[in-house]
């Protein structure tokens, strides 16, 4: 386990500024308590997260990094694979917040432009929210579903025929509040950003 000192305050204050552990403390969209220093590797983050169990995703090697001030892992692919669940910012008994640094590392690959191939993806989940007012599964990831969950595609095919017999009523989100929607989107240039993730413009 690492101890990082903080009782030197002209050290605390160089280190704000270069290193990468202070600058997740620093972001602003770190909490006010985030426990990062806190973090004692006790791994339990790692053992409940879906992600580390389907991937090579580990939010306790993710934060060791951190804590080394190892700017490696923004480069590192797998911080991609985190879906922001907090189950590991639930079980923390430290206050600390795997989910939030994992956050703050991917806008900070984002912003140097380290991590352009990996957005493309998310591009998709934008393009609902233009095309249906509400985030959802992209169709891009059916296929892969299907492999994983064998007849997804028929239950997805099905869906609105199973919802009425259950007498769910449907789930499509009224067309003048997609509209809305779309309005208050395009205003902030939402479609802009989509289109440079896909590459379809610089």
């Amino acid at each position: 386990m690492r101890v990082i000192n903080l009782d030197n305050e002209e050290n605390k204050e160089k280190n704000k500024e270069k290193k990468l552990s202070f600058e997740v403390l620093n972001n602003i969209k770190a909490s006010e308590d985030l426990g990062l220093f806190r973090c004692v590797q006790c791994g339990m983050c790692t053992s409940v997260c879906p992600a580390a169990k389907f991937s090579d995703y580990n939010p306790r090697f993710m934060v060791e990094k951190v804590l080394e001030d190892d700017n490696s892992i923004i480069e590192d692919e797998n911080i991609w694979n985190c879906f922001y669940c907090y189950t590991c910012h639930s079980v923390c008994a430290t206050g600390n917040s795997p989910c939030e640094i994992n956050q703050i590392l991917r806008q900070i690959a984002i912003d140097e432009e380290k991590q352009d191939k990996n957005l493309k993806l998310f591009a998709s989940f934008g393009e609902d929210f233009l095309d249906i007012g509400i985030g959802g599964i992209p169709k891009y990831f059916f296929k892969d579903l299907n492999k994983d969950i064998e007849g997804w595609l028929d239950f997805k095919a099905d869906l609105d025929t199973i919802r009425e017999e259950l007498s769910l009523g449907s789930v499509e989100m009224p067309q003048k509040s997609i509209e809305e929607i779309r309005k208050l989107l395009k205003t902030s240039k939402f479609h802009k950003r989509i289109d440079k993730l896909k590459g379809k413009s610089k």
